[in-house]
């Protein structure tokens, strides 16, 4: 289980595919405090490490996760946030993220205010139910609020220490970003499912 609130930032150095899958070498500065077989959320992905090196650290992705995170595209170079497990006595900065992302979204627009950034991503029909104003989403592993949000679309503010921080400095308008809706708000859209075949 994860906060959403991003420790570090990563690099990709290597990418290398083994059949259907690929594993990726990331340099960071909390590489070498981690171990094999350790969780750790990779733009908001929950990944495996299995392996560990003199600052960085391995990770295979399956063919699951390609299909439906932006790691289909992942190239040498890129950078990805990164969180480590929160423990039982974590100050919950953020919001409960699980590293389950729901779906690649494009980001529509990015329009810089003049001291803070706000962010337009596409919203599929499919998702809706699990969107509220003012409620939490995380994108690309980083808890956020729902600033404003339309019939095909929300936003969401972006203040400058997150710009620096995180990968939202590289992100471009078209690019797809790694989209978990709230875990609340999944259980209770299953709930009204389950009760309207009862």
């Amino acid at each position: 289980m994860f906060s959403g609130i991003i420790k570090a930032l990563g690099q990709v150095q290597d990418v290398s595919q083994f059949g259907t899958n690929k594993r990726v070498r990331i340099g960071s500065s909390i590489s070498n405090d981690l171990r094999i077989d350790q969780s750790v959320a990779h733009d908001g992905v929950c990944l495996t490490v299995v392996e560990t090196g003199d600052g960085y650290h391995v990770v295979d992705m399956v063919e699951e996760t390609l299909s439906k995170t932006s790691f289909h595209a992942i190239q040498k170079g890129q950078w990805v946030n990164l969180e480590r497990p929160i423990a039982v006595n974590t100050l919950l900065d953020g919001h409960l993220v699980q590293g389950h992302v729901d779906a690649c979204i494009r980001c529509r627009q990015i329009k810089n205010q003049e001291g803070s950034w706000k962010f337009t991503f596409e919203l599929p029909e499919t998702f809706a139910a699990l969107v509220i104003l003012h409620g939490s989403v995380c994108i690309n592993g980083v808890s956020l609020t729902v600033a404003a949000l339309h019939k095909d679309s929300f936003e969401v503010a972006i203040i400058p220490y997150t710009y620096e921080h995180t990968t939202f400095r590289h992100l471009k308008e078209g690019d797809g970003v790694n989209v978990e809706f709230d875990l609340i708000g999944k259980y209770l859209k299953r709930l009204a499912e389950v009760q309207k075949t009862v």
